[in-house]
């Protein structure tokens, strides 16, 4: 490429645009601009500046809808240098050639990202010149340099002050190839977000169109001969955590956090989670953050010991200390007050990740050949609804211990036996292949007393087996979705046994 003599700029993100085109104009290279740009360099005077209608001869018109799409505009991107032919054209039509374009896009997803924006607001909000100019630009590649985000400005200006105003093919192929992915990625947004306007919208796309960009390389996967890496689709939920203290994290760090914060997501009073192995070992909740982790932790230290956490407030200095008694590989957190990260740090490996609350999206799991796509299981149980199937009604105590026991079996992988007081796991049996194995395990790995608490199961007792093994353990009441053809069998064992049996109507397996 030849030495730069003009550019077109136009964004929307104005970051650092200012100083971008004063060094452009330093290099002796010509500006083109628009709109707001145009306003914003004139102000902080940059020369020689030319606005777009005055390279056109033709005024911005329809609400700013028609600025850059102009043979005098596009002739001068796309134009190739190598063909006579081309530049003739352009000299004959007095088009001057544009050597750079820097372009950003109107902020859709801003728009977007609001569930109430009405249609036309996000039609208005599509750009169409921006695309047009960026894509023209990384087209001709060879001749013209294409920016598409601010955070290549410096770099672009060192290339060209030691290339005596010239950059080197490899940057401006780089450019081009970055230029098509954000314009793709553009497109995808409009595409997903329109998809879901009414009369045609749909809960799950025609096409599942998944991009999220590497956002972290992990030294191995699921076992250490498997290559792995996070891609980060937002700066949410635990794919967008940001890591405060510890090693790096691994595969099935993640996914336990993931599972953890996905658990205590459910609960409004102060609440911990403890997991291992995406399972729930620990779960209560209490009047203050350190209570809740005394009564999640107590109820199976063993199983605790490595495990990873997850919290619903800011955790303070007295649960970390609590934490600090024992091995814990992560933690997952909204936030950490100052003692509590000086208390943690003393644990040299321990992670420590601040999370934003993601948004509900489809949940997508990869299958040989493809991918499976299920809106998440955002049902919570209302006691309105639920219907009680036994002589006995649930005393209130139960209750509140039903209802506790039903947030934790949904976490729990199926089949899914969970054994809960009022505000505390007891136990859980766990991706048993019986429902009654699974009421067997979580019997059997019970620390604290069985005796008075309740039962809840992911979904129904096909017989009354699973039942009659956990009246044996001393449990007083039972929720369940209910659903099976002996269902009649299972009310009666439960009558029989003075035992309290709620339905939910709902299931929840979680393979």
């Amino acid at each position: 490429m030849s030495r730069m003599q003009r550019a077109l700029i136009s964004v929307t993100d104005k970051t650092g645009v200012v100083d971008f085109a004063r060094s452009l104009s330093a290099l002796g290279i010509e500006i083109i601009s628009t709109g707001g740009t145009y306003r914003v360099l004139k102000d902080a005077g940059i020369a020689p500046l030319r606005e777009v209608a005055e390279v056109t001869g033709f005024p911005e018109m329809l609400d700013g809808r028609v600025k850059t799409i102009h043979p005098r505009i596009a002739g001068g991107v796309l134009a190739m240098r190598s063909k006579p032919d081309h530049m003739r054209a352009i000299a004959e039509h007095g088009i001057p050639p544009i050597d750079l374009v820097c372009v950003n896009l109107y902020d859709f997803e801003k728009v977007a990202a609001k569930k109430d924006a009405p249609l036309e607001e996000l039609i208005e909000n599509i750009d169409i010149g921006g695309p047009t100019m960026i894509r023209a630009a990384a087209k001709n590649w060879q001749d013209v340099a294409v920016i598409t985000s601010p955070s290549d400005y410096a770099a672009i200006v060192e290339e060209l002050l030691s290339g005596g105003g010239e950059l080197t093919g490899a940057t401006q192929w780089r450019l081009a190839k970055q230029a098509f992915a954000t314009t793709a990625a553009y497109d995808r947004a409009v595409t997903n977000r329109l998809a879901e306007i009414p009369p045609t919208g749909d809960e799950l796309p025609a096409t599942l169109d998944i991009r999220a960009a590497r956002a972290l390389s992990l030294r191995y996967g699921e076992n250490p001969h498997q290559s792995a890496a996070v891609y980060a689709s937002e700066a949410t939920g635990i794919a967008g955590a940001k890591q405060l203290h510890g090693k790096e994290l691994s595969y099935n760090n993640l996914v336990d956090l993931d599972a953890a914060w996905q658990l205590i997501a459910e609960f409004d009073a102060p609440a911990s989670a403890i997991i291992k192995h995406t399972n729930p070992c620990g779960c209560a909740e209490g009047p203050s953050l350190a209570e809740s982790y005394r009564s999640a932790f107590e109820a199976d230290p063993v199983s605790a010991f490595g495990g990873v956490l997850a919290f619903n407030r800011v955790l303070d200095a007295e649960t970390a200390a609590e934490i600090a008694k024992t091995f814990i590989e992560a933690i997952a957190a909204p936030g950490y007050s100052e003692e509590a990260v000086t208390l943690l740090r003393e644990k040299k490996n321990l992670r420590l990740l601040q999370v934003r609350a993601a948004p509900t999206g489809l949940v997508v799991k990869s299958i040989s050949g493809g991918y499976l796509a299920q809106t998440p299981d955002a049902y919570r149980l209302s006691r309105a609804e639920a219907q009680v199937k036994t002589r006995r009604v649930p005393t209130k105590e139960e209750w509140s211990a039903l209802e506790f026991a039903w947030k934790v079996c949904k976490h729990v992988k199926s089949n899914a036996i969970v054994y809960a007081r009022a505000g505390q796991l007891i136990s859980a049996g766990a991706g048993q292949m019986s429902r009654v194995d699974s009421v067997k395990v979580g019997a059997m790995k019970a620390v604290l007393p069985l005796h008075g608490s309740v039962l809840a199961s992911d979904a129904f007792f096909p017989f009354p087996d699973g039942i009659e093994e956990a009246a044996r353990h001393g449990i007083t009441a039972v929720i369940q979705p209910g659903g099976s053809v002996k269902d009649a069998e299972a009310i009666a064992a439960a009558d029989r046994l003075g035992l309290a049996m709620v339905f939910t109507g709902v299931r929840h397996f979680r393979h």
